[in-house]
């Protein structure tokens, strides 16, 4: 994997190099220190990945990132950011336009810590990044109908499976989603009307900060309303709840309806907030009325949750792989069995809305 490290910091664009030396099959060819000269360098390096710093003088991070989709750059593009709140919402938008991750820059006051911690940061994303451009070059090779990951286009027939008929009505939606995440809610969030009926819950996996600037900028593009969710809030229609980075969120019974609980509880699978904490909590709150949905993401988290929310007779859906950034979360959930429907990202709307017109009919 070509590498191009981009950052107005000496002393951290050579941070990201030493913590990508060393690693399997990745070379860093060049580095730019602004957004100007990183351009320059994308069009004649062609490299296969840029971590691009977020907040550099002159075009900053987010200007790079529009401009190489004009000139039509497929390099991916994973975004360095300080943990500010005006780098959170730089973040969140460079996400939204098809950014693969980010990472945070480390602030020890060691270069070998802060090597060691990025490069435990780096790694994963690396091997995950490895296997989607292996995948979309494999897909290239034998079918030039398939669409490449981050599209939200069709399935591969095969993949599909006939939507399940629905006789209870659902009173909660939840989604699980990592990696790729903020690109497919940006996708999917906008597609449901404001008359939607019931409330949404979301975990994303993101630090602090972020998961607010993720729920901002859906807000203002989403007909619903969404928010970061607050403790002991009481759960409204019509209602995204982001889960905040950092905390656990689950939903329990309140004294006039569901409501938010938020907590410090260790992490799960590595994650706080974690997919399974949540589906746990309303698996047990609303048995069968809840309809499950499984996004884009490194790693396993949503899997056990997913099979208790089975155990009750819930819908669950998992996003395919042909439309997923990584497709890590959906396909544990799709080979351990317990999705009903496998669908793109482009038809999990018309999957939402039928569910709950069938259940309102039924």
């Amino acid at each position: 994997m070509r590498v191009l490290v981009v950052d107005d910091s000496t002393v951290f664009r050579k941070v990201v190099r030493d913590a990508l030396a060393g690693q399997a099959d990745v070379e860093v060819v060049g580095v730019a220190a602004d957004g100007l000269i990183a351009l320059d360098k994308i069009d004649f390096l062609k490299p296969d990945l840029v971590t691009l710093d977020v907040e550099m003088p002159g075009l900053d991070g987010l200007g790079v990132l529009g401009e190489m989709r004009t000139r039509g750059s497929v390099a991916d593009v994973l975004m360095v950011s300080s943990a500010t709140s005006t780098a959170a919402a730089q973040t969140a938008r460079a996400l939204r336009l098809g950014a693969f991750d980010f990472i945070l820059k480390p602030s020890d006051t060691s270069l070998e810590r802060n090597v060691a911690r990025l490069r435990a940061e780096l790694e994963p994303r690396i091997r995950q990044l490895s296997d989607k451009q292996r995948t979309t070059v494999s897909r290239a090779a034998t079918s030039s109908d398939v669409p490449r990951p981050n599209s939200a286009g069709a399935a591969c027939p095969r993949q599909r499976k006939v939507i399940p008929s629905v006789d209870v009505l659902p009173r909660l939606l939840v989604i699980g989603v990592s990696t790729g995440g903020p690109a497919a809610l940006a996708y999917l969030l906008p597609k449901l009307p404001a008359t939607f009926p019931i409330p949404i819950a979301i975990v994303q996996h993101m630090p602090p900060m972020f998961t607010k600037s993720l729920a901002d900028d859906l807000d203002r593009n989403c007909a619903i309303h969404v928010r970061e969710a607050s403790d002991r809030e009481v759960l409204e229609a019509g209602v995204a709840y982001v889960a905040p980075g950092g905390r656990q969120m689950r939903i329990v019974a309140g004294s006039v309806g569901p409501e938010i609980r938020l907590s410090d509880d260790p992490p799960e699978r590595n994650c706080r907030p974690s997919v399974d904490y949540l589906f746990r909590s309303v698996a047990e709150l609303y048995a069968a009325n809840v309809m499950a949905f499984v996004l884009t993401g490194m790693g396993d988290d949503g899997v056990a949750g997913c099979r208790l929310l089975k155990s009750h007779g819930a819908w669950v859906v998992a996003q395919d792989q042909a439309s997923s950034v990584v497709y890590g979360m959906p396909r544990q959930v799709v080979e351990a069995g317990l999705a009903d429907v496998v669908c793109p990202l482009g038809e999990m709307h018309d999957q939402i809305l039928r569910c709950v017109s069938q259940g309102a009919s039924a």
